[in-house]
């Protein structure tokens, strides 16, 4: 279980982080722990706070409140010696198009302290997990968008971070590049690395296997397992699309309406074929604008419905004010 109350080898532990922007909170109070080999799935729609949460632990950001501990350092008064346990992979790519991808992993393993055949054989490393060994001489530039996705992810790994922090990873990502970038985050756990992984990808989190932590307007609103977070809150829906606004069914309608969001009414369906049948004996008139009926199974989706009250597709993508 992910919580607060971890052990002085924890490699993240966040207090109480607190951060507005122009008044505007993007974090109020958030509680974050990430132990040696354990993965955290940041889950949350644009403009939740994951972008945000990144950016101060690792420095790019000062928080308003609270405490940030990095593998036992305090980050937000010491933030270099932090840094240097931190592995930072934005969404935005980093490369130097004009430098060779050699040139790009030797700036920045230099930079966090490498050099010579340590730093040679780090590189050597990272290049094979990721499928960069036959690119290390070309161009960063020349490389395809794939490509492009791997080189940056390595600049991030090739110092051997204690703590890696992926912000939407696989964005715009090919099949190959989130395979072998998923791979090389588990293998990372297994060998002790803490990992907060961002991500819109629900497959992503359910293959990773690890925790997940939902934020909803700069709050931590669930944490757990899949498993768990399915088990409490997911249930059976039926959602109708309508063109325009869902229609109001009137205090008759017997079934439970969990949440009218624009021309999406959603239905709590323990018997999905019967909920529909009495929904459409229900519209009346109304039938004549309904465009789609889904019929949403127990699933980490139908928890972050229940929870935030929106499917999880449309949550792509955080940004910081």
């Amino acid at each position: 279980m992910i919580g607060p109350g971890a052990g002085p080898a924890a490699r993240l532990e966040v207090r109480g982080l607190s951060k507005a922007y122009g008044g505007h909170p993007a974090l109020r109070g958030v509680d974050l722990t990430i132990e040696p080999g354990q993965i955290v799935c940041l889950l949350g729609h644009n403009g939740a706070g994951k972008t945000t949460l990144v950016s101060v632990v690792c420095g790019l950001r000062r928080a308003d409140a609270g405490t940030v501990r990095v593998d036992g350092i305090d980050a937000l008064a010491h933030p270099a010696r932090a840094r240097r346990r931190i592995g930072l992979v934005p969404q935005e790519l980093g490369l130097y198009g004009a430098l060779r991808v050699r040139d790009n992993l030797r700036l920045f393993a230099e930079l966090a302290g490498l050099h010579g055949r340590v730093r040679d054989r780090r590189i050597a490393e990272v290049a094979q997990a990721l499928g960069l060994t036959p690119l290390l001489d070309r161009r960063a530039g020349t490389l395809s968008g794939g490509e492009k996705r791997r080189a940056h992810t390595a600049m991030a790994l090739v110092h051997r971070p204690l703590l890696l922090l992926l912000d939407e990873p696989t964005t715009g990502s090919d099949v190959e590049t989130r395979a072998a970038l998923l791979t090389l985050v588990q293998r990372l756990a297994d060998e002790g690395a803490g990992i907060c992984y961002s991500t819109h990808y629900l497959p992503e989190v359910e293959a990773l296997g690890g925790g997940v932590v939902i934020l909803e307007e700069g709050r931590v609103i669930a944490r757990g397992g899949v498993a768990e977070l399915v088990a409490a809150h997911a249930q059976p829906l039926v959602e109708l699309l309508f063109e325009g606004p869902a229609p109001d069914l009137g205090p008759g309608f017997s079934c439970d309406v969990v949440s009218r969001d624009g021309p999406r009414l959603r239905l709590g369906a323990p018997d999905p074929a019967r909920t529909v049948t009495t929904a459409l004996a229900a519209l009346g008139v109304e039938a004549g604008r309904l465009r789609g009926i889904d019929i949403l199974r127990p699933s980490l989706e139908s928890a972050y419905l229940a929870l935030t009250g929106r499917r999880f597709e449309t949550a792509a993508g955080d940004s910081a004010p």
